[in-house]
């Protein structure tokens, strides 16, 4: 009797180490149904290329990794709502929001349940220097604008005029502040605003008349992907010659030549990759994710790409008893494809900004 017990003692213990391990769970917070879906797409895209190639390395220590994803549509209440679903999975870790203005809503649900995210692409001041439990990856607006406003006046811009989206406050603000201070101290100045909200039935030609009455020498457009482009189709219907620019908003790599067409031919855009790099790391990343998706990436899925690595790599360093937020600080800086993740005692970090002009209907990178 006693051996007999010992035997299914012994098949009860190998019958539990034949149980799939609990798997890893990391949710992700974007907007995918909302007129900048494209954005929230490709930030989609980027973390779940890494997280299938990471599964089928074997996952991390044997336990693959589980993806949750859900939609806040660019809308306070919808994020709301996805936000409390994906704390309600308690998960290990959240990416996301991609916006700044959906940040405002989310970050303080994740301070209050201890749960950490990270985004690969909010960039407003308003969240940099916070000893919270919210990481980012991407530079500032502050320092994409000072870079941008530097571009544009070693091309003899003095007197442009801004066109931005004033449902994503956070960022627009602080992009336009930190490009107007840093064109002033040049010697520049902005000759004019107008703000928009980004919805199906918004006038552009309206906008860019505004702009126009203050004769301009280059227009600016801080504003999706979408929107960038029904703002160069005005513009060029209206002030066919002046130089137009964007912010980093809308680097959603070739999409915004798709959307433009021939409106955005010479449009000066911000991204956050080198396309001109050679690395076997990147040309590794670029195939991958065309065989996955079928289509080129944009600045949007690298970010995203180097975020979960970099939550994969705090996760298999990550100790017993070891929160997530004292990981992602422990064990950086972490490897992206071109750049390295460094996170300060916030969880900030930075980024080089690069800038394209879209030349018969293709990026082409200023050196």
């Amino acid at each position: 009797m006693k051996i007999r017990w010992i035997y299914l003692a012994l098949g009860l213990s190998l019958l539990a180490g034949c149980q799939p391990k609990e798997p890893i769970r990391i949710g992700l917070l974007a907007g995918l149904s909302d007129r900048g879906s494209d954005f929230g797409e490709s930030v989609r895209n980027g973390v779940i290329l890494a997280i299938e190639q990471q599964n089928a390395a074997g996952g991390i220590d044997g336990r693959k990794i589980d993806l949750s994803v859900r939609d806040d549509g660019q809308d306070k209440v919808q994020a709301k709502k996805a936000a409390e679903e994906l704390i309600a999975l308690h998960p290990d870790v959240i990416i996301g929001p991609v916006t700044s203005s959906m940040a405002t809503v989310v970050v303080p649900m994740m301070n209050e349940a201890h749960l950490v995210i990270i985004s690969p692409t909010v960039a407003s001041t308003y969240f940099k220097g916070k000893d919270d439990y919210f990481f980012r990856v991407n530079c500032t607006t502050r320092e994409a604008a000072i870079q941008h406003a530097r571009v544009l006046y070693e091309r003899g811009i003095r007197q442009p005029a801004l066109a931005f989206d004033a449902s994503n406050g956070p960022f627009s603000d602080t992009w336009i502040a930190g490009f107007n201070e840093e064109l002033t101290r040049l010697g520049g100045r902005v000759s004019a605003t107008a703000g928009f909200e980004s919805v199906a039935s918004t006038r552009f030609a309206d906008v860019i008349g505004k702009l126009l009455e203050h004769s301009p020498d280059a227009l600016i457009f801080v504003a999706s992907t979408l929107d960038t482009s029904r703002l160069a189709q005005q513009a060029r219907r209206l002030a066919p010659n002046l130089p137009l620019s964007s912010s980093e908003w809308a680097a959603s790599g070739e999409a915004l030549s798709e959307m433009g067409g021939r409106a955005v031919e010479g449009l000066l855009m911000t991204h956050a990759y080198n396309r001109n790099d050679q690395s076997i790391a990147y040309q590794q990343f670029r195939d991958a994710f065309k065989q996955r998706f079928q289509r080129e990436f944009g600045s949007f899925s690298l970010l995203a790409y180097d975020t979960a690595k970099a939550v994969i790599a705090a996760l298999q360093q990550k100790r017993d008893g070891e929160r997530m937020k004292e990981a992602l600080l422990k064990y950086g800086p972490y490897t992206g494809v071109q750049q390295q993740i460094q996170f300060d005692t916030y969880g900030d970090a930075t980024r080089e900004v690069f800038f394209t002009e879209i030349r018969n209907g293709q990026l082409v990178q200023l050196k």
